[in-house]
């Protein structure tokens, strides 16, 4: 794999030898003006730029550096434009990220401070196109709608596809708002039911006393108001799948009846006389801990295992790596295409912050939220402020490989010597390495041994 290709777009031959020497790192194009920035766009597609405003033929202003930086935004949305202005050019320099720069730094420019919001650009835009590159590929399959790239999550994908094509009956655990529902069809839309109905009824959003007649349904003068027969929910789903959500919600007196109908396949509606043979899929689901309302005699023991032939837990969002920020940005290109506005970039502060909310309303909660940032944010950037998440400070959890594998070879090799009482030899041997990697490595992490 080739280097990443940065263009630095800067009119001083000084200048362009330091940043070119500074990013000895990546495949570093070189534009003095706006012309040959446009031509090394439209050739080589850079995700990142470094862009001096002060530009020929108007090097001293910024109004060809700002019309570069327009022009750049509008043929390539995704590229990342990091704009260096001097200390005179601070003005200038905001109204580029309120334009849609990605961020900004001063020059005279600190080579490892710049380098760090380089390598952060190319790691967003990475993760951007990443994103929609999962969403383009699965556009077409039944779990299309599971954005995630959480190991956990995804060998729950692949149990649903095991499954979807048996007649097993499904219990899905999660929380509110994790996708239990979402799974659900995933299980419909994958098997041989998928060209008939998925029918779907909430045991908790629905009163005890009305939910009988939803579920089985009723014949013409069962009870006062009835004045047609109706169809039941369970009736409805012939041929197809019978998702009960919220399962534990249910009362006692009417899980007896919905036992029949699991064990038997077969309905009466209120006030009929006669049983309706139903051939449909069951799928349920709860956010409970339905083992322990057995205990308490508020579940049925018999209707409980027999829902739960086969049982999936769906993790929360919290604990989904990676998912959280994965699912803004998916819902961030939702909310924009279904409200029909441009699309903004999350500012750094943003990402950071969605990584360490702990989401307790799950997907539904980063969905409502990302949505109405969409909505009530004026500029080209959302920020932090704008989710209404509080701000974390920068220094969190390290995205850099070289960062996270640097602390991972301290952490381990620190236990390696604790647990040998210091021997090189033992240590060594416990880590797999030779002797003098192991003193390489402790001479470069400044690790030294008591005599």
């Amino acid at each position: 794999m080739g280097k990443k290709k940065l263009l630095v777009v800067e009119d001083d031959k000084g200048l362009q030898k330091q940043l070119r020497w500074s990013f000895d790192g990546y495949d570093v194009l070189i534009a003095e003006d706006r012309e040959s920035a446009l031509a090394q766009l439209h050739r080589h597609r850079p995700a990142v730029v470094t862009l001096d405003l002060g530009l020929p033929p108007n090097p001293d202003g910024a109004t060809e550096g700002l019309a570069t930086l327009k022009q750049i935004l509008a043929e390539a949305p995704g590229t990342k434009v990091i704009v260096l202005s001097g200390n005179q050019d601070r003005a200038h320099a905001l109204k580029a990220i309120s334009m849609g720069a990605y961020d900004f730094h001063q020059k005279p420019f600190d080579a490892d401070t710049l380098g760090l919001v380089v390598e952060r650009a190319f790691y967003l835009h990475a993760m951007q196109e990443e994103n929609q590159r999962m969403l383009q590929i699965g556009a077409d399959s039944p779990l299309a709608r599971i954005v995630t790239r959480d190991p956990g999550m995804l060998r729950l994908c692949r149990s649903v596809e095991k499954l979807a094509p048996s007649s097993a009956t499904v219990m899905l655990l999660g929380d509110s708002g994790a996708g239990k529902e979402l799974f659900a069809r995933g299980l419909h839309d994958l098997s041989a039911r998928h060209e008939k109905r998925f029918v779907a009824i909430n045991c908790a959003a629905i009163p005890a006393d009305l939910l009988e007649s939803e579920l089985f349904g009723h014949e013409k003068g069962a009870f006062t108001g009835a004045g047609q027969q109706t169809l039941g929910k369970i009736e409805m789903a012939q041929g197809g799948t019978f998702f009960l959500d919220e399962i534990g919600d249910m009362a006692m007196a009417l899980q007896a009846k919905l036992l029949r109908f699991v064990q038997e396949r077969v309905i009466e509606r209120i006030g009929g006389r006669s049983e309706i043979a139903i051939d449909a899929r069951i799928v349920c689901a709860t956010h409970q801990d339905l083992p322990k309302l057995v205990r308490e005699g508020r579940f049925r023991e018999d209707l409980y295992y027999r829902l739960s032939e086969v049982v999936l837990a769906i993790p929360p969002l919290r604990e989904r790596v990676g998912d959280a920020v994965l699912l803004a940005h998916h819902f961030k290109h939702q909310a924009c295409l279904t409200e029909r506005r441009s699309v903004p970039a999350f500012t750094d502060d943003a990402v950071l912050a969605i990584e360490q909310y702990g989401w307790p309303g799950n997907v539904r909660e980063l969905e409502n939220c990302i949505r109405r940032a969409v909505i009530m944010s004026e500029g080209p950037q959302i920020s932090a402020r704008d989710l209404g998440l509080a701000e974390v400070p920068q220094s969190g959890t390290p995205v850099n490989l070289r960062q996270v594998r640097d602390a991972a070879e301290y952490k381990v090799m620190v236990t390696a010597l604790a647990r040998t009482n210091g021997s090189i030899v033992k240590a060594a041997e416990l880590l797999g390495v030779s002797r003098p990697t192991l003193y390489d490595l402790m001479h470069h992490h400044g690790i030294r041994i008591s005599p």
